[in-house]
This record gives structure tokens, C-alpha cells and sequence, in this order.
């Protein structure tokens, strides 16, 4: 059996946690630069209130209404989101993190142990709510797919308090006559219309389906494997590492700037700090990047015809995660992107081609290393530790900083209703009077 535990209105959640007045109110949270709404209370959607919807459109229904307007605030969302995992991996033999608010589960063998295993669900549930004040619905089933549309209707139906376990035939097919087909975790927005125009409208029709079938109609393999899924037959496993998690074949950090950007040194401050932070996230899952791509935007609204963005990819002479080295690449492809008399409104840099950390092969011809690879992994690591300890881009490039006339870096977001970094700041720890 695998369980789905998701943390219901996960970033509206977290702020809920520190601030228990927000308890009952329609309280929505806002994307980068305060653009669009990405989290929603229950009240917030029984108003309307769609997601993706941008804040300028939600004006009018907001001074009807009293909805509070919070901020993204993923320094906090980061570490609750590691609070509950980190729980939930002492409680389970196997786990897959899934998403930032999402785990699946491996229950196999537990039944002998925790009967009923809703009982089981139950007591993880109350656990993570006392530990974090996070509330959660769990969905039990014999396969991954089924015990996330198990997690889907115990978040439905309220008169299943949060948990729904699929441990027979006929509690199966029950469920799965109450699941759209376009609700099925796997079935995108081409597939659903796809299917409904093939008279299929719900989970139940989709699984009465053979894998010939599925073969022909649903992408051959993925979409046999997706049927034999609902018809209780396992064929996906734990995706799980040491810590839960699977290294990621590549990173990128990417922003919206808080206002736009022409001068040259302001985009370069900008993508010092991206690399910095994609190389922080590179060293953390201990690869070395082979390459590089670095790409600028243009508001594709504007009087400039398109294309509104330009980008460049890079190989690099040998696989590194140094951050002065990462950035001096960056910067020297941000030079050939860059055009004078332009407005740019985002960028971002992205590390593909990732090995684990060795002996590097080196280019035949390149000049020495200005500065020898064990030097510069051991100075990344005491970056690092800084950085751990005394918060994050306390020790930066300089490059990355603001000019002394400015009291922010130009390219730094709005967030003009963001709450403080509870957990991982030590000047915005939560008080209590």
C-alpha cells in the first residue's frame, strides 16, 4: 500500500501557523513581484477566487471583501515544508518528497503492524499538525496513482476528516466512479478532452480500458501503465534517495525584476546572483555542472517586436560548481545577449549536464586554474557553512550586491505584504509577548 499525504493550502497554511488570527478569514498568497495568486484558503475559493488569477484583476472583489493578501514568503515555506517531511520520513520505512507540500508514502508490511491503516493515517495526520499546524489529507491505496485520487476525494468530502484508504475491490471502484477523468493524476488537458470525446468520463470508464487500448489511445507504455495503475496493479515505485529526494538533472533560478532593467551592471548583478543560488543548490546535491545557459526577457507587451527573449548555452571545459567560475561564464554570455537601448524585465540561469564530483578530465589546451580545484571546493564549502549559520547571502560576490547609492539590488521583487522569515532568520524569529 503507498500513501499520499498533501498539505492542504500548503503556503496560506504556513502563515496561518505563525499568525492564528488568520484562522477562518479568505486569506490568499501572491507569486514573485506580487503578480498572481498562488495559494488560497478555503474561504478565499469559496469567494471566487480562482488560481492564477492576477492581483489586479482581484482589486475590485478585494474592497468587497475582507481578504487578507500575503506575500510569497518561500524562505518560511522552505523550511515548514522540510519540518513535515522530515517527520514523515521517521514514520515510514520509504519516502518520495514529491513537491515542496506533497509525499508519497511506502506502507507495504505495515498493515500487520498499524490496523486499520486509516487508523495509521489518522495518528500521522494529528502528529504533523501538532508539530507544525499543518493540516493534511492522506489517501491509502494499493497503487501511487490510486492514492493520489484517494487524497483527492478525502479532500473533497469533508465527512471522511482527511483520510480515505482504497483497501478493497469494491472501495476502489467506488472511488474511482467519482473521479472526472481529467482529475486522473497523469491525464493532461489534451488527453482529457481526448478521452471525453471517446466517451470516457470518468476513472471508472478509464479503467474498464484494455492495455492494448491504452497502448493505441494513451501513449503507448506510459498509458498501458497509467490504466494497469487504476485497475490496482502497481507499476510506478518510490522514486526515493538517502534523504527522500532524487538529485534533479538540472537547476535554474529565474526572476521577474522588481522594476526594469537597461544598464548593463544591473543585469550582471542579477545573474551573479542567480548563478550563486543555482550553485548553492548544485553543491547541496553534491554535482558538478558541465553546462551552462543564461537567458534575458524583454516585456513581450512592449513596443519592441518580438523575440522577447534571448539565451545562450555554454559547455564548459570541465564539470564545476564554483561559484566565481559558474558567474565569470555567465557573465561573459550575459555580454553576448545583452543589447544597449533595451528593457529587460527578467532573466535566468539554468545548469544542465551534471556528473558527481571527481578527478576532472581536463582540456587539452586550457590555461591553468587560477585557482586549484581543492582550494576552491574547500573555499565553496566554508561559503556555504557561512551561509547555513548566519543566513542566506551573508557572504555573496560582489557582484551580486547593490551599488552603495541603493538600498536594495534593483532586480530584488516586490513584496510589499510579505510576513518575516520565522524559522530561518534569526533578526525575524517569531515573539511572543
Amino acid at each position: 500500500m503507498y500513501a499520499l499525504v498533501d498539505c492542504n493550502n500548503f503556503y496560506v497554511s504556513c502563515e496561518r501557523a505563525f499568525q492564528p488570527r488568520l484562522e477562518g478569514l479568505p486569506v490568499v498568497v501572491l507569486s514573485n513581484n506580487d503578480g498572481c495568486v498562488i495559494s488560497r484558503s478555503a474561504e478565499a475559493k469559496a469567494l471566487g477566487i480562482a488560481m492564477g488569477a492576477p492581483m489586479f484583476q482581484l482589486r475590485p472583489l478585494l474592497e468587497q471583501h475582507p481578504v487578507r493578501v500575503l506575500s510569497s514568503n518561500y524562505a518560511l515555506y522552505g523550511d515548514m515544508s522540510r519540518r513535515v517531511m522530515a517527520y514523515l520520513a521517521s514514520a515510514a520505512p520509504e519516502v518520495e518528497i514529491y513537491s515542496i507540500d506533497e509525499a508519497f508514502l511506502n506502507l507495504h508490511g505495515l498493515a500487520r503492524f498499524f490496523s486499520p491503516l486509516a487508523a495509521y493515517a489518522q495518528g500521522l495526520r494529528a502528529e504533523v499538525q501538532r508539530r507544525t499546524h499543518i493540516p493534511t489529507c492522506i489517501g491509502v491505496a494499493p497503487t501511487k496513482t490510486l492514492a493520489k485520487l484517494a487524497n483527492r476525494l478525502a479532500k473533497k468530502y469533508p465527512s471522511l476528516d482527511g483520510v480515505l484508504v482504497l483497501d478493497s475491490p469494491a472501495r476502489i471502484r467506488r472511488a474511482l466512479a467519482q473521479v472526472p477523468v481529467a482529475d486522473v493524476w497523469g491525464v493532461g488537458r489534451q488527453y482529457a478532452a481526448k478521452l471525453q470525446g471517446l466517451g470516457l468520463a470518468t476513472a471508472a470508464d478509464l479503467a474498464r480500458c484494455s492495455d492494448a487500448w491504452a497502448r493505441q489511445h494513451l501513449g503507448g507504455v506510459v498509458g498501458a501503465r497509467l490504466v494497469r495503475e487504476l485497475q490496482g496493479f502497481p507499476c510506478h515505485q518510490l522514486a526515493s534517495s538517502e534523504d527522500g529526494t532524487l538529485a534533479r538533472q538540472s537547476l535554474a533560478h529565474t526572476r521577474t525584476f522588481g522594476r526594469p532593467l537597461s544598464r548593463l551592471d544591473d543585469l550582471r548583478g542579477a545573474v551573479a546572483a542567480f548563478t550563486s543560488r543555482a550553485a548553492e543548490k548544485l553543491r547541496a546535491q553534491g554535482s558538478v555542472a558541465h553546462v551552462l545557459t543564461v537567458f534575458i526577457s524583454q516585456n513581450r507587451f512592449g513596443p519592441n517586436p518580438p523575440p522577447h527573449t534571448r539565451s545562450a548555452q555554454l559547455t564548459l571545459p570541465t564539470g564545476t560548481s564554483h561559484t566565481p567560475e559558474l558567474a565569470g561564464h555567465a557573465h561573459a554570455v550575459l555580454a553576448r545577449l545583452w543589447q544597449a537601448g533595451r528593457t529587460y524585465t527578467k532573466a535566468g540561469v539554468i545548469l544542465d549536464g551534471f556528473e558527481r564530483p571527481g578527478p576532472a578530465q581536463l582540456h587539452l589546451f586550457a590555461p591553468p586554474a587560477a585557482t586549484p580545484r581543492l582550494q576552491a571546493a574547500a573555499l565553496m564549502q566554508q561559503l556555504d557553512r557561512l551561509n547555513a549559520r548566519y543566513g542566506a547571502a551573508t557572504v555573496q560576490l560582489a557582484a551580486a550586491l547593490p551599488a552603495k547609492n541603493q538600498p536594495a539590488p534593483p532586480w530584488q521583487g516586490q513584496h510589499q505584504h510579505r510576513t518575516p522569515a520565522r524559522t530561518t532568520s534569526w533578526d525575524e524569529l517569531w515573539e511572543i509577548g
